[in-house]
C-alpha cells in the first residue's frame, strides 16, 4: 500500500511547466523516440517507467500468501493487476495540470512488473516451500533431566551415587 501511495504522489502531482507535449496514444512512439537518442539516454529515459511499478511484481503475489499456485496463473494475475493500476494512473494523469497520458508508460510499467515477477517470485516460493516442508523435530521421548537423590538432612550424612 505504501508503494502505491508513493507512486501516486510521484505521478499525480501537478507540475508547473511552460510547455507540455501532446498525449501519446500510439504504442511504441515514445520508446522509439528515446531509443533514437542513444542507448544511455534510452536507459535513463525508459528506466524510470520500467522501475516505477516493478515492486508490484513481487508484492502482489506475496500479498496473496499462497505458496502452491500455478506459476502461469500467478504471473497472469499479477501482470493484469499491474497493467490495470498503470492504466488507471495514466487515465488520472489526463486531468492533472502538467501531466500527459502516455500509452508507452503502461507498456514499460507492465514490463517492469513481468521482469520483477519472473526474476524473484519462483525462487522465493520454492525457498518458502522447502522451509515449510522441513520436518519438525519430535519432542524427546524421555526426560533428559533426572531427579537428584534425596539426602537425609537430619542425620548429617551425605548420599552420593
Amino acid at each position: 500500500m505504501a508503494h502505491l501511495l508513493i507512486v501516486g504522489w510521484l505521478t499525480l502531482r501537478p507540475r508547473t511547466v511552460p510547455w507540455v507535449p501532446a498525449a501519446n496514444f500510439r504504442p511504441l512512439t515514445t520508446i522509439r523516440a528515446e531509443l533514437a537518442h542513444g542507448p544511455w539516454e534510452a536507459v535513463q529515459g525508459l528506466g524510470g517507467g520500467v522501475l516505477l511499478l516493478a515492486p508490484l511484481g513481487i508484492l502482489l503475489p506475496m500479498a496473496a500468501g499462497r505458496l502452491n499456485v500455478s506459476p502461469l496463473g500467478s504471473l497472469t494475475r499479477t501482470v493484469f493487476t499491474a497493467a490495470m493500476i498503470s492504466l488507471a494512473i495514466e487515465l488520472l494523469q489526463a486531468g492533472v495540470p502538467g501531466r500527459v497520458p502516455d500509452v508507452d508508460m503502461v507498456l514499460l510499467n507492465t514490463t517492469g512488473v513481468v521482469l520483477a515477477h519472473l526474476l524473484v517470485v519462483p525462487g522465493l516460493r520454492s525457498r518458502l516451500r522447502r522451509r515449510e516442508d522441513t520436518p519438525v523435530r519430535p519432542p524427546p521421548t524421555r526426560a533428559r533431566v533426572h531427579i537428584a537423590p534425596q539426602a537425609d538432612a537430619l542425620s548429617g550424612s551425605r548420599t552420593y551415587l
